[in-house]
């Protein structure tokens, strides 16, 4: 206890100290709002069927009660035709680069699964956003140094984000680094988290080049299983984009996107049997995407209209269930 009350006023003179020389700064109490309503077409190319989707209605409310000091709450009211609460967390500045956010929010690990639905480059994640996307409860400190490297680390609850009641003895773990060097960014991470029977270690790395038109992203991720429980599990993405300026009515932008990702066989992490053993949960796949977006975009609000087409590599000679397989997708995506 000494040390928990010693630790909390060295926080508060921080705070302090910060606070002061900031006071003169005037804000804003008023919330802001935005949000994004992503709504589409899937055809199933193997057999033939298709659906129509609200995949998001996304809903965002922010501001500050301080000048240092701010909110964050995200919900999704129409994730194909169900409600979630994703994010909902304060954050405090301490001393100048170093904040701290408590509350519910994804950890901070990988690039490609922070991507917002408004800012989407493609229809569907790529393999290792999809199955390295973990929002959980806890804590996490973010650093901007002097020089341009961000570094963010965080303790978090095991338990699934719907459930807050849960007594635990372990804890999952999510940091973060990433380096901007002129039209570059290089990221690396690490995450281990335990959401079933089976604690699963991530070690992630990306580059990023983003210069006129062009935007080119490589991403890996290696994905280990404890107690040996499956072999590990690889996920890779790689794509690039190319954004031209058109007049063509309303539309302001064009673009095209390639896209190659991966995985090899890949768990839940929750056991199927009393050996501890994992089953696989996602097959090894490759995946090709092609598509091309025409945008209407002015500052803050944007529409896109997006084709895709997904051609999938199975391993194993797997066969895919019905709307798995290749994929022609057609979306509207409103941002305000």
């Amino acid at each position: 206890m000494r040390h928990i009350i010693t630790f909390l006023l060295l926080l508060a003179s921080c705070v302090t100290v910060k606070a002061d020389s900031i006071a003169t700064e005037k804000i804003s109490y008023i919330p802001q709002f935005s949000g994004t309503v992503r709504a589409r077409w899937e055809g199933d190319l193997d057999d033939g069927s298709s659906r129509f989707q609200v995949r998001n209605v996304r809903v965002i409310m922010q501001g500050k009660i301080a000048p240092e000091i701010s909110y964050f709450i995200q919900t999704d009211l129409c994730d194909r035709g169900k409600m979630k609460i994703l994010d909902a967390y304060g954050q405090m500045g301490i001393i100048s680069g170093l904040n701290l956010r408590a509350g519910q929010f994804r950890m901070p690990t990988g690039v490609e699964t922070f991507r917002h639905p408004g800012n989407y480059i493609f229809a569907n994640r790529s393999t290792v956003g999809k199955f390295c996307n973990y929002r959980a409860v806890g804590a996490r400190l973010q650093y901007r140094l002097p020089i341009p490297l961000q570094l963010e680390a965080g303790v978090f609850s095991p338990s699934a984000i719907g459930d807050h009641e849960v007594w635990t003895k372990t804890f999952a773990f999510g940091s973060k680094a990433q380096y901007y060097l002129g039209d570059w960014t290089i990221t690396a991470g690490y995450q281990t988290v335990r959401p079933g029977t089976v604690r699963m270690d991530y070690t992630d790395a990306s580059v990023a080049w983003h210069s006129g038109r062009w935007e080119v992203e490589g991403e890996y991720m290696y994905k280990r299983y404890a107690r040996h429980a499956l072999d590990a599990t690889h996920l890779w993405c790689i794509f690039g984009s190319y954004s031209m300026p058109v007049k063509a009515g309303i539309f302001n932008y064009l673009s095209f996107q390639g896209r190659w990702d991966g995985c090899t066989d890949n768990s839940d992490g929750i056991a199927t049997d009393d050996n501890g053993l994992l089953s696989v949960t996602e097959a090894a796949r490759n995946r090709l995407t092609a598509g091309a977006t025409i945008s209407y975009r002015r500052t803050r609000v944007w529409l896109d209209l997006r084709v895709n087409y997904e051609k999938l590599f199975y391993h194993h000679g797997f066969t895919p269930s019905p709307g798995q397989g290749d994929r022609l997708i057609a979306e509207m995506v409103v941002h305000f």
